[in-house]
């Protein structure tokens, strides 16, 4: 499995599994610009205008959509960072899509679980290509700039996000995803976001885990999980 895309347009779902991203801006003009890109992307991404309204992430289309595009400014005094917590937190894919890049800022919203951080000047090539990868549960970095997903952080110890710990621990504690959805009340696909999240900042830092067992090598040796809480899950 590929961790992280960069550049170029990536590839996407099959024409008849239509890719949905819901946008949250305040700006009209730069809503118009992103839908005319996803509609005329090959195959098409489907996208829902939030209204500026973050309540409208949570209810309505916006609901359901595949992949949450974020102006981390649009809640003044807060960058984002609350609502980008929540969003992560409930199992969404975020992509947050800001005016400038600002490197500091960027590091936060990768370690709070952000997918990538493009920015408005960045172009039709690399909103889209973001939006497909988050679509999949990948990062993806924009060329030539400073890779968030490496940077000011040890670089073989990737740090997931305290709810990522509690679904992997979860996991490896039973045998299936179904009954780790039960066991903390969400669904499978939120549960398999999770991991997969956790699998790219192993990629991401060198140290991929493609397998359960990886995983758990992994786990076990960055002291996320210990030989105690696998024998009393």
């Amino acid at each position: 499995m590929l961790a992280r895309i960069e550049g170029g347009m990536a590839g996407g779902s099959a024409a008849d599994d239509l890719i949905s991203a819901v946008i949250v801006d305040d700006h009209v003009a730069i809503v118009a610009g992103v839908r005319y890109w996803c509609e005329r992307a090959v195959p098409p991404i489907r996208v829902v205008d939030a209204g500026g309204r973050l309540a409208n992430v949570w209810t309505g289309p916006g609901a359901d959509a595949d992949v949450v595009v974020l102006d981390p400014e649009l809640v003044p005094g807060d960058p984002g960072f609350h609502e980008l917590r929540r969003l992560v937190g409930s199992g969404r894919r975020v992509i947050v899509y800001a005016q400038h890049f600002d490197r500091p800022a960027a590091i936060r919203c990768v370690d709070l679980g952000a997918l990538a951080y493009v920015t408005k000047r960045d172009g039709q090539e690399h909103i889209v290509a973001a939006i497909r990868a988050a679509a999949q549960g990948l990062s993806y970095c924009v060329p030539n700039r400073p890779d968030a997903h490496r940077a000011d952080r040890p670089a073989d110890r990737p740090r997931p996000s305290p709810r990522e710990l509690e679904v992997l621990r979860a996991w490896f504690g039973t045998t299936s995803k179904d009954l780790v959805a039960v066991k903390l009340n969400i669904t499978v696909k939120t549960v398999d976001t999770y991991i997969t999240r956790v699998r790219v900042k192993y990629a991401n830092a060198g140290r991929a885990a493609p397998t359960k067992s990886e995983l758990l090598s992994r786990a076990l040796e960055d002291g996320l999980i210990t030989v105690t809480e696998l024998d009393h899950p």
